[in-house]
């Protein structure tokens, strides 16, 4: 029969391991626009067997209730974390999204559909700039520039146009027709 001791070196062994993924993620989730604290605030409660309220993650992490709600708000955003609810439990309770692969849909179309329609924006005014100034210019280094310039921005705007619709396969989900979603063979689960 297995002693408290014993237990108790297991779980501390288990800690070490759970602590080295969350280190990790912590050490990454930038990535995803997130803090570190965020990021092992998200590490506490993927390990969690339950979903965990506020005051549990505060607990679990030493740290404020605010820093708390602060982290898991961001979570939330990036779609990383849902709020759940249980019968009898008037606190708000959050578990992470078992779905990883939409979670980093998600995040991936929110930060690069922004980033592309303000660059596309961006190389718009730029084009308008030049072709007025060269229709203004009377020097023909200039002219020569501004028809260089146009080229690069058009090969650019090219970048952006793909850009778009790589975001679309995200959005519509043919991307996963294209890289499927691996899957643990001996649960059918996604790995």
């Amino acid at each position: 029969m297995p002693s408290n001791n014993n237990y108790a070196v297991e779980s501390e062994r288990l800690e070490e391991a759970r602590n080295r993924f969350i280190t990790e993620i912590a050490k990454n989730i930038h990535l995803y626009n997130i803090t570190p604290s965020a990021g092992r605030l998200y590490g506490t409660v993927f390990f969690s067997e339950e979903p965990m309220t506020l005051d549990e993650m505060s607990k679990a992490l030493g740290m404020s209730k605010t820093s708390m709600s602060t982290g898991i708000r961001s979570l939330l955003d990036a779609n990383m974390v849902e709020r759940v609810w249980e019968r009898g439990i008037r606190k708000d309770l959050y578990k992470v999204e078992d779905d990883w692969y939409k979670s980093f849909s998600n995040v991936f179309i929110n930060r690069w559909r922004n980033a592309t329609e303000l660059n596309m924006s961006a190389i718009q005014e730029t084009k308008e700039m030049l072709y007025q100034l060269r229709q203004e210019t009377t020097f023909k280094d200039i002219s020569k520039k501004i028809d260089t310039d146009i080229e690069k921005l058009t090969e650019a705007e090219n970048y952006y146009h793909w850009l778009t619709d790589v975001i679309a396969l995200f959005e519509t989900g043919k991307i996963f027709d294209i890289v499927p979603k691996r899957r643990d063979l001996t649960k059918g689960k996604n790995i």
